[in-house]
């Protein structure tokens, strides 16, 4: 054994220690965080947790003076941390998969209004407050650019877990988090350039970041126009998954690294090659081959956040530390509302995106580290706001549920407006037709809590609609006067699901006549119906018939023997092939 150990130690082998806290990370993702959910405590808080107690400052450190708690416990925390930025790096390519180009530049107000004020303000006022405790001038700037920012990780995956991430609230977040990433680059350069002489040339290396910046997303966006869907056919075709799932990981950190080396974040880079990716065929398979890999090092990446909070510093100035704390958060709710209800949406929105954006994030460590080998920030004090940055991310979920019952609890107070009133809804979605097809869509999006405009030409179905709590309308869609009612230019999109061939053809042209930019997803019973409502302008039209053929398909290879992945992969090519024929 000593002779395994020895050998392995010397190089050719894995580490005794690496293997020792795989093993740690896997008894608590597959044993503790599941217990600490049977409990009710939130997925993200229970990892921190976790990483807490597993960490060099709970039980590493009495491992010390108890040799047995080192098997329980992560004895090197700095190994973990390339495949937690993984995990980061999978969340936003998902996310940006399920973005798109057009909704990102739809997001443009939100992302340099909201993101701008929220992040340059809240600069600016935790400076100002580390001025007042008598700090200088560049140390307090550092202090207020590392804790102004948000953890995307983070505030993210409590979206995506609360189902509120393809909401407004959700896309109004994420443009302020877009922005945050935009920074990341000028911070640094300015870190940099505070442990350097004064007559260093900053606005020269500030155009030149700029520059190169945009160079990096240019080279990102040809690579993913020009080129990535014809190496995803090409794989395919040479045998399929494997290849694929390769080719994905080799499209998400080729894009980090592409941004990374121009000065930007890994993150941006990653979020990118999402929107790319998002634009081929192959969307739905990255997004079921990266699923459980996100799942498990995001799971990484938040407890090396909670291995990253220094006990015994906490508990020595627990006191000043809790009042940072308060006063962290209190400025930047205050900050992040008004910028959100500025430029992102009403009072609800704004208050929720708030809460949600008040604790620091995982960018905080990057900066402080950087600013303590520049020599720019004091070591007290960097230890001081690190202390401040964890505990605030600890208190995200928290804060994202205490948004969440704010926001409901306004609206469940009769702010609203009456029900015949509409003009509270933004980026809400109009269902023309409560049928079959129409109740079963309304019953999904209600349960993703989307707000939804029901329209149909029965009574009978508007009262079942409204029984569900939809708000529901006897009319016409086909009908100007009417759109206009249901407040088609503040709706997300229109959703037709009509029996009536030649009246989804007369909604759809009638939508767009309102709003060209419309987006429209319609259904069709065939191909032919399907070529007619995209000639009229629907952005999506699914046939009803190919649909139905497909289930059938699915159900009789299931039947067969086939595998459940297997199945998904032959159903989806032959829905792209299906499809390219009608």
């Amino acid at each position: 054994m000593e002779q395994v150990i020895d050998h392995a130690a010397s190089g050719h082998g894995p580490s005794p220690v690496l293997i020792k806290d795989l093993l740690v990370f896997l008894i608590a993702t597959g044993i503790l965080v599941p217990a600490m959910r049977f409990i009710k405590i939130p997925t993200v808080i229970a990892f921190m947790l976790a990483g807490l107690a597993l960490g060099p400052f709970a039980l590493g450190r009495l491992a010390l003076d108890i040799p047995i708690l080192e098997f329980f416990s992560i004895s090197s925390p700095e190994s973990a941390l390339p495949f937690a930025e993984l995990g980061v790096l999978f969340l936003l390519f998902l996310l940006g998969v399920e973005f798109s180009f057009a909704r990102l530049w739809a997001l443009r107000k939100v992302v340099v209004g909201a993101g701008g004020g929220q992040a340059i303000l809240s600069a600016v006022a935790i400076a100002g407050v580390c001025l007042a405790f008598g700090l200088d001038l560049p140390v307090a700037m550092i202090l207020g650019l590392a804790l102004a920012l948000s953890s995307t990780a983070i505030v993210m995956q409590v979206l995506i877990e609360s189902k509120r991430a393809a909401q407004p609230v959700g896309r109004a977040t994420l443009g302020v988090l877009l922005f945050q990433d935009i920074l990341v680059a000028p911070i640094l350069i300015f870190v940099g350039f505070a442990g350097m002489k004064a007559d260093a040339n900053m606005a020269g290396v500030l155009i030149d970041a700029l520059i190169r910046g945009l160079i990096a997303i240019a080279v990102i966006w040809a690579i993913g126009h020009y080129l990535l869907g014809r190496v995803f056919r090409l794989a395919a075709a040479s045998g399929g998954r494997d290849f694929l799932m390769a080719l994905t990981l080799l499209t998400v950190v080729g894009a980090a690294a592409i941004t990374y080396s121009a000065g930007l974040s890994l993150a941006l880079g990653a979020f990118l090659a999402g929107l790319l990716v998002g634009e081929t065929e192959f969307k739905h398979q990255t997004e079921v081959d990266l699923e459980p890999f996100k799942g498990l090092l995001l799971g990484l990446f938040f407890m090396t956040v909670g291995m990253s909070l220094d006990l015994p510093v906490i508990a020595d100035q627990i006191v000043w530390i809790l009042a940072a704390l308060a006063a962290l958060v209190t400025m930047k709710v205050l900050i992040a509302y008004v910028a959100c209800r500025l430029f992102a949406g009403n009072h609800p929105l704004s208050l929720e995106a708030a809460l949600l954006l008040a604790p620091a994030g995982e960018f905080a460590f990057v900066v402080l580290t950087a600013a303590r080998a520049a020599e720019a920030v004091p070591a007290d004090a960097a230890t001081f706001a690190s202390a401040v940055a964890g505990l605030s991310m600890l208190l995200t979920p928290l804060l994202g549920q205490l948004g969440r019952r704010l926001a409901r609890g306004k609206t469940a107070e009769g702010e609203l407006p009456p029900m015949m009133d509409l003009d509270h809804l933004t980026d809400h979605v109009i269902l023309a037709g409560y049928g079959r097809v129409g109740q079963s869509i309304a019953r999904l999006l209600v349960n993703e809590e989307a707000a939804i405009v029901a329209i149909d030409r029965e009574p009978d179905k508007i009262r079942l609609a409204r029984k569900a709590g939809v708000h529901a309308y006897v009319g016409d869609a086909a009908r100007g006067e009417f759109l206009k009612a249901t407040g088609i230019s503040r709706a997300a999109m229109l959703i037709i699901t009509v029996d009536d061939p030649d009246r989804a053809e007369a909604m759809v042209r009638c939508a767009l006549e309102l709003r060209p930019d419309m987006t429209i997803l319609a259904r069709a019973h065939d191909g032919d119906h399907m070529v007619r409502l995209s000639a009229a302008g629907a952005s999506h039209v699914v046939p009803e018939a190919i649909e139905s053929g497909l289930q059938m398909v699915r159900i009789a290879l299931e039947i067969f023997g086939y595998d459940q992945e297997t199945v998904r992969t032959r159903i989806g090519q032959a829905r792209d092939e299906e499809y390219r024929r009608a």
